[in-house]
C-alpha cells in the first residue's frame, strides 16, 4: 500500500519528538506500512525574536513564572523517560525562532534526506542543547545528512524560502491545526499528539484492511 503522511512539527517541541520516537517504533512493527511520510512547517512561537531568547526566559514568560515551567518540564522529562526518549532538557540554553530550521527540512524534501535532517535537528536540541536557530549549526546538520554545507549556507544567509514556509504554516492553521504533533493520514484524517505506538499499530492495519476489500 503507498499512503500519504503529513507530519504537522516543530523541532523544539518535546511531544513532537515523543511523537515521532513512538510512530517509528510501529512502522518497526509493520515494515510494510507504506506511508510516504512528508514533514511539514508550523512555529509553535512564530513571533520569536530572529535571533531566539534565553530559554529560562522564554519558559517563564511561557508559564507564568519559572516554578510553574520546573513543573511542566519535569512532566515533560518522565513522559519522555517513561517512552524510552533520550532527552537532556537540562542542556537546552536558548529557545530558537524555528524559521531557519523549518526552511532546512523544506529543503530536505527536495533533495530526499528529509528523516535525516529532522532526527538531526531533534538530536541537536533536545540531546546536545545546541542552538538549531544558529545558521552554522543549521549547516553543520545539513553537512550531517550529506547536503551541500556551502550551498545550504548561502540559502540561510538570503530570504529563501522564507514567505513559503510562513504561508505554509499559515495554512495550516486556516485548516484548524492548533497545536502539533498533528498527524494527516492519507490526507483525510488527522490524528493529533504524540500517540503511542499500538495505536499507529492499530492505524497501519486498519488501512490495510480497507486497502484489500477495495
Amino acid at each position: 500500500m503507498a499512503v500519504k503522511l503529513d507530519i504537522l512539527s516543530d523541532p523544539i517541541c518535546p511531544w513532537c519528538m515523543i511523537g515521532k520516537v513512538q510512530l517509528e517504533r510501529a512502522l518497526e512493527q509493520r515494515p510494510d506500512h507504506g506511508f510516504m511520510i512528508e514533514w511539514h512547517p508550523f512555529q509553535l512561537n512564530p513571533d520569536m525574536p530572529r535571533d531566539g531568547m534565553d530559554r529560562r526566559d522564554y519558559l517563564a514568560q511561557k508559564f507564568g513564572g519559572p516554578e510553574r515551567a520546573d513543573q511542566v518540564y519535569a512532566q515533560i522529562g518522565q513522559h519522555a523517560k517513561e517512552a524510552g526518549v533520550e532527552m537532556n532538557l537540562d542542556a537546552i540554553t536558548r529557545t530558537p525562532n524555528t524559521l531557519d530550521a523549518h526552511r532546512l527540512i523544506h529543503w530536505a524534501g527536495i533533495e530526499e534526506c528529509q528523516p535525516e535532517i529532522v532526527d538531526a535537528l531533534f538530536a541537536a536540541n533536545f540531546r546536545d542543547g545546541r542552538d538549531i536557530g544558529d545558521r552554522d549549526v543549521l549547516s553543520d546538520i545539513a553537512d550531517g545528512a550529506g547536503m551541500d554545507a556551502a550551498v545550504v549556507r548561502r540559502l540561510l544567509d538570503s530570504d529563501a524560502d522564507e514567505q513559503l514556509i510562513r504561508d505554509r504554516d499559515a495554512h495550516s492553521r486556516e485548516m484548524g491545526v492548533s497545536a502539533v504533533p498533528t498527524f494527516i493520514v492519507a490526507s483525510r484524517h488527522a490524528v493529533p499528539g504524540a500517540q503511542p505506538p499500538d495505536l499507529w499499530v492499530k492505524v497501519i492495519d486498519e488501512i490495510a484492511e480497507g486497502l484489500a476489500a477495495e
